[in-house]
Parts: C-alpha cells; sequence; structure tokens
C-alpha cells in the first residue's frame, strides 16, 4: 500500500537532540575536544565582561559558531545564523536546544569582535595543544615555519594617496580608475578600507595586492601546527614573525626544554644572515635551504648556512618535511575561508586567521588520536 504523504504538524518533540547525531559523527570528536578547551578558558573569559548589565552572547557559543564556519566554509555570518536555525547538527555542536532561538547575524558580529580583538584565540590554540591526549602527538625538537599573503577586505581602488590628491573614481556604482603610470608605495598611499592593508607582492612577475601576512609554526612529528601569527606584509615580516612565534612557543618551557636544541625548517626566502644568526643564538639550529641566487655580474648569492648544517642527514629530512606547512594554509584558505578576509583591521584578522589553523587542528586531531590507539 502506498503511503501518502503526511503534512501533519507536530507540536512537541520528544526525541532528545543528542540521539539525533549518530553516535559515529566526526564532529563529536571534534566537539569534545573543543569542550574540554573551553573549560579552561573561562577565566580569562571573564576578564573580557562586566559583573553587571544585560547578559551577552556567552563566548563558548560564539567560539563554536566560528569553528562551524571554518569547517563547513560558510561564507557570511548572517549565511551561519540561518544554518544553525535549521540545522540541528550545528544547534548540537553549538549548544542550542531545539527550542533556542538564533541570534541576529549583526549582533553575533558585534559580540564576536570583543573575543577576535582579545587574545583569545592565541589561548585557544594554548590550551588545545597542551592538552594531555594532544601532547603526545607533538614534537619538541623539530619544526618548520613559512609565510603565506591573505587578501585583505579592501580594492585597489581604495589605495590613495594619503595626501587627499589623487584622481577619484569616475561616476556610477563601480566606477572605473585608471593607474597607469602612476606610482603608488606603502609610504606615501593607504587603503581608505582597511588602512592596516599593505601593498605587496610575494616575488617578480606577480601582482602587487593589498593584503597581510600569514605565519605559522609547525612541528614535523604529524604536522600540526603549534602557533600562528597575523601581520602587515613587509619584505622581512616572514623573518621577524619566526624569531617571535619560536620565542613564544618555548616561554613558560621548563629550563632543561628552552635550553635544547631544536631546528628549524625554512624555505630560501628565510636565507638572511641576520635571521640566521639570532636562530643559532636562541640554540635554533637553521634548516633552511640555501638561496642559490645569482647576480647578473655572476656572482652567487652569500649563504648563512654553511656546510656543517647541511652536510647532515636531518638537514635533507627537514626541507623535506617543511612543505607540509603549505597543507594547512591551503586547508585555511579554500575551506577555512582566509583565502580573502571579510573582516577589516589587523587586530580582528589576526583573530580569524588564527581560528583558521586551530580549525585545521581539530580537523586533524582526532584523526590521529585514533591512528595512535
Amino acid at each position: 500500500m502506498r503511503g501518502g504523504p503526511e503534512e501533519t504538524k507536530q507540536l512537541f518533540s520528544y526525541v532528545d537532540i543528542e540521539d539525533r547525531i549518530a553516535g559515529d559523527h566526526p564532529l563529536r570528536a571534534v566537539r569534545d575536544l573543543v569542550e574540554q578547551v573551553l573549560v579552561g578558558l573561562s577565566r580569562e573569559f571573564a576578564k573580557l565582561y562586566s559583573h553587571t548589565g544585560r547578559p551577552s552572547i556567552p563566548p563558548e557559543h560564539l567560539l563554536k559558531a566560528t569553528l562551524l564556519q571554518a569547517f563547513f566554509t560558510i561564507r557570511s555570518e548572517r549565511q551561519l545564523m540561518e544554518q544553525i536555525n535549521y540545522n540541528i547538527l550545528f544547534r548540537w555542536f553549538v549548544g542550542l536546544a531545539m527550542d533556542d532561538q538564533v541570534w541576529d547575524a549583526s549582533t553575533f558580529s558585534k559580540n564576536r569582535e570583543r573575543l577576535m580583538q582579545a587574545a583569545v584565540a592565541q589561548h585557544f590554540m594554548s590550551r588545545l595543544l597542551n592538552l594531555p591526549d594532544v601532547k603526545g602527538l607533538l614534537s619538541s625538537e623539530h619544526f618548520s615555519v613559512d609565510g603565506t599573503m591573505i587578501d585583505a577586505w579592501a580594492s585597489m581602488k581604495s589605495f590613495v594617496p594619503r595626501d587627499g590628491s589623487g584622481e577619484p573614481p569616475s561616476p556610477g556604482r563601480n566606477g572605473e580608475r585608471n593607474f597607469r603610470k602612476e606610482k603608488r608605495c606603502n609610504e606615501t598611499h593607504a587603503s581608505t578600507t582597511d588602512p592596516d592593508a599593505q601593498l605587496f607582492r610575494k616575488g617578480n612577475g606577480q601582482s602587487s595586492r593589498l593584503c597581510f601576512m600569514g605565519h605559522a609554526l609547525m612541528e614535523n612529528r604529524n604536522g600540526l601546527i603549534v602557533d600562528c601569527e597575523l601581520t602587515k606584509a613587509s619584505g622581512s615580516a616572514e623573518r621577524e614573525a619566526a624569531l617571535t612565534m619560536i620565542k613564544r612557543s618555548r616561554k613558560g618551557k621548563a629550563k632543561t626544554m628552552r635550553e635544547t636544541r631544536v631546528t628549524l625548517g625554512a624555505d630560501k626566502g628565510f636565507d638572511a644572515e641576520d635571521f640566521v644568526l639570532a636562530l643559532k643564538s636562541q640554540k635554533v639550529t637553521p634548516h633552511i635551504a640555501i638561496n642559490g641566487t645569482v647576480s647578473k655580474t655572476g656572482k652567487l648569492r652569500k649563504t648563512a648556512v654553511d656546510g656543517r648544517t647541511t652536510r647532515h642527514e636531518g638537514y635533507g629530512i627537514s626541507q623535506r618535511c617543511r612543505k607540509r606547512i603549505e597543507e594547512s594554509f591551503g586547508w585555511a584558505k579554500t575551506i577555512g575561508g582566509a583565502a580573502k578576509l571579510k573582516l577589516r583591521g589587523l587586530a580582528k584578522a589576526r583573530g580569524f586567521f588564527i581560528f583558521s589553523m586551530i580549525a585545521y587542528n581539530l580537523i586533524r586531531i582526532p584523526k590521529l588520536l585514533a591512528a595512535a590507539v
């Protein structure tokens, strides 16, 4: 007998939302990790909020929703709120009951700004990597570092002279602006949309873009990101951020750990004498690719990485392992939505990039833990 479609609406539901999520769903393991981290961040959250006034959106819900946005490539907060409203899986992950009202997109964005501008993202990353089960996945001796360009939420037409001169775009909804034969640089020009964005290009023959620089420090055992940073784009930003992350990764460790020599793999863009000497002063062995550029006069560029480093087998291993860091950048840009930021300002852009790296780790950690059993 053929069954007919019944459109009778039920007023009540007696099935627990927990029972609607499959026991082996991948997000269950991710949610368990996130819950452990958020418990340890309770004191950090308390410092950001007043003890009086109207209750805000719980910071735990804000961070879980932000992670969902990265996991499922949701392009806007408005679409995220729509998904949480009708998607039972999303409601369960965030911690909302079936009858709980979902927030307005503008209210969500405004509340999240407080967390993005604070150091919450950095504390989240640190807490995650210090969980007892996760610590065993990390190498404490071998690391790799690299950087990538992150496009800012600003158009090239917004990059105008600081003194107010220059021709405005032609009238219309999307007026044209001719930049031919006009010399533009960060010293004389700035973006009116995002003043923190810098005009930068990675190499010769590539286009200049308004962007930031994202940096990541990876441990070489399982390719997990142990620290990350986002800075203004410049020719020395990668090396400066690398020194900052190395120093930060050893801060708070026992004296024996701080004095243990570690290795750092990197591409030839890090082959600068000042950077190599700074690494050696921190007891870091520079496993850096040699920049063997030949000048127009036929002279080979001098390198600070000598044969005492390159002759060891570990140097070649570091050079192979360091390429895995590109996987995190690729995931953050294609899945996590970090290819072009939708936030303006260095502080908010930094928070978004760090959470993209956190989401990458959270996707991989449960699989690594399951394989280690």
